[in-house]
This record gives structure tokens, sequence and C-alpha cells, in this order.
């Protein structure tokens, strides 16, 4: 078996047939556990446990007869005897339920419209945790003497508090490479050698870590976040579930995020939420929502506000700090049917919709800022071509005018810190502060935007640091720069643009690039204290002077086989891609990504590891470990 990769695209070639879809992630028989195999636990972590039978009616699985109503799930710890589940938790046996569901088992079927079909018994037992550290066996046995088997861990962790605050700073989609192609960007070198670097540079531990989901080496942010706040692997697309096989978005087994446990463990401490997305998106998301699809964003903006109260799952009341923008999920609509700043303003928060009343707002107050519709305009936008903030109809009241007077990344975790300190400054807070657009413009293809949200970030991280030492709170707070996963891009010489421009065909275009010992530097210039230099001369490409890019638009099909977008290109020449035609945008990487960390507890983070070790690595350091 081995691998072969071209343009970004690895191809297994082995005697076996590609494995494009999955009955169930995380399902290796017909019988199915979640958590599954291979699960790690945080000491007294609640969690759900889902148990499904399936009987496929047709396909290479296909069997006689109906799924099996009496399966058997016992749990031991290792080298004790099985325990029925009911006993080993003293629970209730629940009912049983049944469904049906659909899946394709391969390209050639879903190509011939030949679904296969499976019917299910399953039961669900919710809310309960294992408290002693060491490894579990959980047994399900079905259809007579067929077994599927999950092993379970629960961490020996230490219980004692060594952070009194957390911050985990998530730059989506960063990778290493576009750490080193932000540095080159915006600070000087002289032969070869930097006179300046990145705050990030400056953080005595540096690791990596592994981001694939459960059942796929390429990630979304939805499973990575989920990995990165609870310690769980899941599928893409999911928070803080494991994906059964029902219909139902909200009835799959879900566990604790950190936000959660750390509101059990400490009443009193606090939580914020920072980031330049929408905020029902997918990586604010992750500390309050609990669903197999990452689209339900009423649901995501009523957990912000509420939690999972009717679901007597946990105690969460909501983050005192929630910054960000996606207005649309905030006004009335047919998706959503309340005015949530109002139902937010009732539970006692500040609202803001610009720059000046994030500033004014009452620091003892929980705050509530969100300052337009989509995603927060990048950095580029906001401080090099304003004009593109203009006719955009964005303001977050809903009024179609624009939105202006807009915060970056750095004004709202500045003042989110400012708000957490006031109110738990004894007690102490979790905080994760996102720069989404890292990962929104990589998407486009748009470098030159991208980078410059790396830059905001590192400038973000620079601030915050200073910010903690006058709060006489920096000792005392763990401070973690990760990715959730990265994006396909290097940088592997430079153009030259001049002469890129002066010529119309494309080999004569190609002539512009430099590479090796033509490939220059980064011509950075100066622009005063506090401000990132540019560049000039050669350089990848112009940035997109009236707004992101566009690189593929609907071809003659439709949105079923999208083309090249000519228009775009009009600085550049075309390179075809090897995504399908159905891609319009550029996505996500193999690549492992950086861990940066300072302060107590920073040596955990060295090396190379799992995502899902970020997770413990924080909740021990919070003391979170056998939470009661």
């Amino acid at each position: 078996m081995r691998f072969l990769q071209f343009s970004g695209v690895a191809v297994l070639v082995s005697c076996a047939a590609a494995q494009t879809f999955q009955r169930l992630g995380g399902c290796p028989d017909l019988g199915c556990v979640f958590p599954p195999d291979q699960a790690d636990f945080l000491p007294g972590q609640f969690f759900d446990i889902r148990l499904e039978v399936h009987s496929p009616v047709n396909g290479s699985e296909a069997r006689k007869g109906d799924p099996d109503p009496d399966f058997q799930f016992t749990i031991n710890k290792k080298g004790e005897h099985p325990v029925p589940v009911t006993d080993f938790f003293d629970v209730k046996e629940p009912s049983l339920e049944a469904w049906t569901f659909t899946w394709y088992e391969d390209l050639f079927a879903e190509d011939a419209h030949t679904p296969s079909l499976v019917n299910v018994t399953s039961k669900a037992y919710r809310r309960v945790a294992l408290s002693e550290p060491g490894e579990y066996e959980a047994t399900l046995t079905y259809y007579g003497n067929q077994t599927t088997v999950a092993n379970w861990l629960v961490r020996d962790l230490s219980s004692k508090r060594r952070a009194k605050n957390v911050i985990l700073f998530i730059g989506d989609g960063m990778t290493t490479n576009m750490i080193t192609a932000a540095r080159l960007l915006a600070h000087r070198s002289i032969n070869g050698k930097y006179m300046t670097t990145l705050q990030m540079d400056q953080f005595p531990v540096l690791g990596h870590q592994m981001t694939h989901s459960m059942d796929s080496f390429i990630t979304d942010s939805a499973n990575s976040a989920t990995a990165l706040y609870s310690g769980h692997k899941t599928t893409v697309n999911a928070l803080n579930v494991y994906v059964d096989s029902s219909a139902d978005p909200f009835d799959d087994p879900k566990f604790e995020t950190i936000s959660e446990i750390f509101r059990r463990r400490y009443p009193d401490g606090g939580v914020g939420i920072v980031s330049t997305a929408f905020l029902a998106d997918a990586t604010p998301a992750g500390l309050a929502a609990h669903t197999s699809d990452r689209g339900e964003y009423d649901h995501v903006i009523g957990a912000f506000l509420e939690g999972l109260h009717s679901h007597a799952w946990t105690d969460w009341n909501g983050p005192d700090v929630l910054f960000g923008a996606g207005a649309e999920n905030f006004l009335t609509s047919k998706d959503a049917p309340r005015d949530y700043y109002d139902l937010f303003a009732e539970k006692g928060y500040s609202v803001s919709w610009n720059k000046t009343a994030l500033q004014s707002a009452p620091n003892d107050q929980r705050a509530l800022g969100v300052f337009q519709t989509s995603n927060l305009a990048t950095w580029l936008d906001r401080h090099v071509y304003p004009d593109n903030l203009r006719n955009q109809h964005n303001h977050p009241d809903g009024s179609e005018r624009d939105a202006d007077d807009l915060p970056g990344l750095k004004d709202m975790t500045l003042k989110a810190i400012d708000v957490l300190h006031e109110r738990h400054g004894e007690q102490g807070w979790f905080m994760m502060s996102e720069a989404a657009s890292i990962d929104k413009q990589m998407h486009a293809l748009d470098y030159d935007r991208s980078l410059g949200e790396v830059l905001e970030l590192d400038d973000t991280v620079r601030a915050t640091i200073a910010k903690l030492e006058a709060l006489g709170e920096l000792d005392d707070t763990l401070i973690v720069v990760t990715a959730d996963h990265g994006h396909g891009f290097d940088v592997t010489g430079s153009v030259d643009t001049a002469y890129l421009n002066a010529h119309d065909d494309d080999r004569s275009k190609r002539r512009a690039v430099g590479y090796y010992e033509n490939s220059g530097l980064s011509q950075y210039a100066a622009r005063g204290p506090g401000r990132c230099g540019t560049r000039r001369g050669n350089t990848s490409r112009r940035a997109g002077t009236r707004g992101p890019r566009e690189p593929a638009v609907p071809g003659p099909e439709g949105e079923s086989s999208y083309v090249a977008n000519y228009k775009d290109a009009v600085t550049g020449f075309l390179i075809n891609g090897t995504l399908p035609v159905d891609a319009a945008e550029g996505v996500h990487s193999l690549t492992d990504v950086p861990v940066f960390a300072r302060g107590p507890c920073q040596e955990l983070f060295g090396g190379v590891y799992n995502s899902v070790d970020v997770f413990f690595y924080m909740a021990e350091c919070l003391g979170l470990a056998g939470a009661e």
C-alpha cells in the first residue's frame, strides 16, 4: 500500500477499493458503540452512550431478518468482571428506539442512485461519567454471539489547579507555512536574518498537533473545535456529539466541553468567546452547542443564551462575553423566530453594535457584541481598502445600513479580558479568541487577506500579554496559540509584477516567477510604530482592491460544476486544480498545525500529539480532572 500525491491530492494505491463513504463513522461492524473505540475521558466528564444494531436490507452487508432488539451491553475496568451498563452506572434501562437510514456504499452506487437501506434498533444512556482513571472495556453483544468492543481510557491527570486563567487563541486554518509567510511580510530581515520576529515566535514552548477527524484524515472546523474543547474526536460537521444514524440532529450522544466543566467545577468562574466569524460558526459554537449539524444556527445561539437546560445536561448558563459578527442569526427571521438581542439584554447582557459602544460597555456586566452580518470584514479591508466596507447593507441592527466603526480581533479580545477580570478576578476564567478569516480567506485563495489576519492575530497576542502584565495576571495565565486545521499553502518564490503585467500570454507571464536565488526578499517597508510592514516590487499577487477573491464561479451546469473565474485572475494566470468540479473553493489539508504555549503548564505542550491532547492539557492546568 502506498500514497501517490499530485497537486495536493493524495491517492491511496492498494488492492482494496477506496472507502469513499462509510455506513456510520466510528462503527466498524453492524453493532455500534458510542463513544467508540479509543475514546479518552477526563475523570468525571459527563457523556452519553448510544448503542445501535444495524440490519442492512440490501448492498454488500445485506442480511435476512430485523435488527436485534435484545442486544446486551456490559462495561468493566480492564481485569475486572463485565457488569451490565445499568448496574455499572446505576441507571434505568432506556426505551428501545427504532428507525431506518440509507447510505451509498461507494461512488459507483451514488452515480447509479442505488442507496443501501439499513434498519436500526438503538438505546441511549444519558449523562453518565467515569471518575476512576484507568482502561475500560465496553462490549455490545448482538445477533447471538457477535460483539463490538470499545476500549476507553480515563486519563490519570493531576487535579491540582496551576493556572487561574486560560486563553486559547485559534488561528483558524493557520499553518506553520502561513506563519512563515506572515513573518516575511511584516518583519525586516538583513542577509537572511530577521531583525524582529512575531510574538508567537517568542513563546517558550512549541508543539504540533495532529488534526484528523474520527473517521477521516481531513477535518473541518466543527470536529476540530470539538477535539480542542472536549478531548473527543467526532465526524465532520458535528459539534460535541458522536454522530448516530438517526435523522434528529439533537439526539446524538453528547459529551461535556471545557467551558461546561469549568463552570460546573467553578460556578463563579468566567467564560469568554471572541471571534471574527459569525458567532454561530463552528469554532465559537463548539463552546456551547451539541448537535450533529453545525448548520443548526438557531440552536447555537440558543445554546449561548441558555445552554441545554431542557435536556438536564448541564448547568452552563451562557458566557460572560460573546463578541463577533453574524447579526442575521440574532435578528428575528423564519430560521430564528426570536429577537436574541432582546433576550440577551433581558438576561443582563450589555449589547454593542460598534467599536465605540464596545469600549464604553460596563466591565461589571455580561457583554454581547455583534458588529455586522456575516463574518467581520478583514483587517486589510478595514485598514487599507475601507471603500470595500461601503454599500454592504450589513449593519447588525438589520436596518440595511452599512456597518461602520468596526472593532478588530484585538479590540474585542482586550475588552473581553477587562470584563472577565472585573467579574471573575478571584475565581479565574477561560477564554477562546478566534482569528477566523485566516481560514475563510484561504478558502477563497486570497492569500493577502489571510496573511493579514495572521498578523492581526499576532498583534492581538502581543497586546494580550501586555494587558495581562498590566493587570498582574500574566504569571497566572496559560496562553495557548494554535490552529484547528490547515490549508494547502506554501511560498516557493516571488513574482516580478511589473514584468507579469506587461505580458499577455501565460508562458511569458510565467517568466516573471523567481525561485531560488531569483526569488528575492520581501521588500519590507516600515509603516510606523506598531504597524506591520508591506511588500513592494516582488510579490506573489496583488491584493484584491475590490474585496476578497472569488476564484471559481458556477459553470454552464450550475453549481454542480464550477469553473475558474477569469475576472478574478486579471493580475495572474490560470492554474487548474485537482478538486472535484463541484468544489468552488480551496479545502482543508492533512498537515499538522503548530501549538505555541507560555505560562503555567507550558511544558505540557511540547512535542507532537493529537488534537484532543490540547483539551486534556488545558483541563489539567485548570484542575478540572475529577470535577464533581
